[in-house]
Parts: C-alpha cells; structure tokens; sequence
C-alpha cells in the first residue's frame, strides 16, 4: 500500500524528534534551506524556498493513515506543498512527498529579537550527524543560508521543545561548526 510522505531537511531529520518510521535518507532538487521566522514564532527556523539547482539532504517518512493532522499542528507555521518529483530516495511504498515551508508572505527575516535557538541547531545536527555523518551535517551548513542571525545559547534550559542531549562529541561538533560559520552566539 503505497502513503502520502514527508520530506523533513531540519529538525525532523532527527529520529528522537517524532515517531514516523520508516525514514528514508534522500535529497531533493530545487529548493534551498534558509533560516527565516514566521510572525507567530518568537524565533527563527528553518525554511525552505525555490532555487532550481539547490539540492539538498534530508528524509522522508510515510504519513501513519495519511493522517496530517499532527504533523500539520508541528509545523504550524508552515504551508505543506507538494514536491513528490523532485525528491530522490529509495522507499518503495510512497505515493506523493510533500515539504514544509514557510509562505513567503509570511516570512520574515530572523534579527536579534527572533533569533535561531542553539537547543534546535543541536537537534538538528545531531540529525545530521546521525543520518549523514560527519560531512552531511558539514553538507548541511554549508547548504543552508542565514548564519548571520544572531543564535540563542538556551543549551541549559531550552526554549525549543524537542531540544535533545547531544553527546561531548556532538556537541564539540556544532560548537566548533558554528565557530566555523561565524556564528554570533550570545546567552
């Protein structure tokens, strides 16, 4: 039987973050990663907008009963549009992908008022990590604009609510990446 999925390019990739199973790594063509707010978020995260020759890494994972609902209440902020031929993977039983992204009238830049939360950051390169290794999650920064914004250190008490525990090597990894990004850290 073949389900509506979803291709996740942030915090999703991270399997501690959900329950959708199972996941697939892929890539998908024509779409860029952006940090970006919402007006309804009191922080930035992650986007994604048309760009023809971007590719990107993430997943994607069948919808259970082709049930939304809840995936849909997660990324409220966000329009579900439909990418299913753009998306390269290897599962066998999907039958439309589907991305997240903020509308674009709805978009904001991220400033020092909204800025990124490190406790998402670490979720989502711990993903990363665990997903594509050490040069996917590389891959990932390097694919993803909008490091300029200011970023929130809530490592010890975190706003984002699916914050994770990285391990010493995890965390070593994104403080040294964001070193790497120039990354303005402030607590």
């Amino acid at each position: 039987m073949k389900h509506p999925h979803f291709f996740g390019y942030g915090s999703l990739v991270n399997r501690n973050t959900h329950s959708f199973t199972p996941l697939h790594a892929s890539h998908i063509t024509g779409w860029r990663r952006v940090w970006q707010r919402a007006p309804n978020r009191p922080a930035a995260f992650l986007s994604v907008i048309a760009e023809a020759e971007s590719v990107i890494d993430g997943v994607i994972a069948p919808v259970p009963n082709d049930d939304w609902v809840a995936l849909d209440a997660r990324e409220f902020s966000y329009s579900r549009l439909a990418v299913t031929d753009a998306v390269q993977h290897t599962a066998q039983d999907v039958r439309d992908i589907s991305i997240y992204a903020i509308p674009p009238g709805n978009a904001a830049p991220p400033d020092k008022d909204h800025p990124i939360l490190l406790s998402y950051v670490d979720a989502v390169l711990q993903g990363y990590l665990r997903e594509f290794g050490e040069a996917g999650a590389e891959r990932f920064c390097a694919t993803t604009e909008g490091w300029n914004t200011p970023v929130r250190n809530d490592r010890s008490n975190p706003v984002y609510p699916r914050a994770q525990k990285l391990s010493a090597a995890e965390q070593a990894f994104v403080d040294d990446m964001l070193l790497t990004l120039r990354a303005k850290v402030f607590a």
